[in-house]
């Protein structure tokens, strides 16, 4: 059995995280997810919009995903200890360098996980920020 491991934000789900889960998927039997807890969130993006606990039950929910858990506060390596994926997928636009964790990953007695980039959905609001922009050009919320 092949596991894989995806892992995002995905506070507004929306085209481009089921594109993105449905290729991670396609590169294995089992999908797991890590979602950002809330405090790596608001470090890395913004403010959260739903809960971390909220975002894994949703995710979770999801045909693609098998399981659905809310990532740690240390080391990403910490995480793929617990997870345990023979692949990794990055989101199209998430900032992980793919070589950088590779090799991170070897350094850290993990060289057999493959690293893998999914391509980018072609739908028009395919991100959070595109969906937020738009209900803030209609005067929604600010």
């Amino acid at each position: 059995m092949t596991r894989v491991m995806a892992s995002g934000v995905f506070d507004i789900i929306h085209p481009g995280h089921i594109s993105y889960l449905e290729q991670a998927r396609s590169y294995g039997d089992e999908l797991v997810v890590v979602i950002a807890n809330d405090d790596t969130v608001r470090r890395s993006k913004h403010e959260p919009i739903t809960p971390e606990a909220m975002r894994a039950r949703i995710v979770g929910a999801l045909k693609p995903v098998d399981k659905a858990i809310v990532g740690g506060h240390g080391d990403i390596l910490d995480t793929v200890r617990y997870v345990r994926p023979d692949v990794i997928v990055l989101g199209y636009d998430q900032k992980f360098d793919a070589e950088e964790l590779q090799r991170r990953l070897a350094e850290g007695g993990l060289g057999d996980v493959r690293v893998v980039r999914a391509t980018e959905c072609a739908e028009d609001l395919n991100a959070t920020r595109r969906i937020v922009a738009r209900i803030r050009s209609m005067g929604g919320a600010p």
